[in-house]
């Protein structure tokens, strides 16, 4: 069986922030601002429940995309923590989820497929774990920007995907800070744009 790869796959403000600094702000006009591409697609509608309808199109394409190749997501204590409280009862990831914490606790069962997993020995078993799950699909870290940092200087993506919204936060949480850029090359493989946003795939190299 051939591994799937490790990616991920997030909306950046222009100037380079993947959030608001604090998380009571996270649902916040800023923050739906940064997300505003994907609200209207038909895919959004049909994941959340919302019913029939919805823009197909280039963001649609992606955020299917970005969905259907992903096997296992794996998340930070702060994007769960967040999440937890917001998400609905048949939260969005339809797959295993594992939250790389020190916390300890059983995992935790959601309608619609999705459970949380909590690892508490580091990213590389985390990945570890996922990758044991997604058989040949994808893994997805799905955040938040330190989590990323943190495996993109493991050396542990693969590719990744930016939607790069027409939104300034002037400050928040940046996507690349903490990046050793000694040991990291980019490859643009693909770009696209909407009305609302760009689309940019880079493969990721080691120097």
């Amino acid at each position: 069986m051939v591994a799937g790869k490790v990616f991920f796959s997030v909306s950046m403000s222009l100037d380079g922030y993947l959030a608001p600094e604090s998380p009571d702000e996270l649902m916040g006009q800023q923050w739906m601002e940064l997300q505003q591409w994907v609200f209207p697609t038909r895919f959004f509608r049909e994941n959340l429940g919302l019913g029939e309808g919805g823009d197909e199109g280039i963001d649609n394409d992606v955020a299917r995309h970005a969905f259907e190749r992903t096997g296992v997501s794996i998340m930070g204590k702060r994007m769960f923590e967040a999440g937890e409280h917001s998400w609905p009862e048949d939260a969005p990831f339809h797959t295993p989820v594992f939250v790389v914490t020190h916390e300890q606790r059983e995992p935790w069962q959601r309608a619609g497929g999705t459970t949380f997993h909590f690892v508490n020995d580091g990213v590389e078993a985390a990945l570890d774990r996922a990758r044991e799950v997604a058989g040949d699909r994808d893994v997805r870290i799905s955040g938040g920007a330190a989590l990323i940092v943190e495996y993109l200087n493991a050396g542990l993506v693969d590719e990744f995907s930016i939607a790069l919204s027409p939104v300034l936060f002037g400050k928040g949480i940046r996507l690349f800070d903490g990046v050793d850029d000694s040991t990291i090359a980019l490859e643009q493989v693909a770009s696209a744009s909407s009305r609302r946003v760009t689309h940019l795939t880079y493969a990721v190299r080691r120097r």
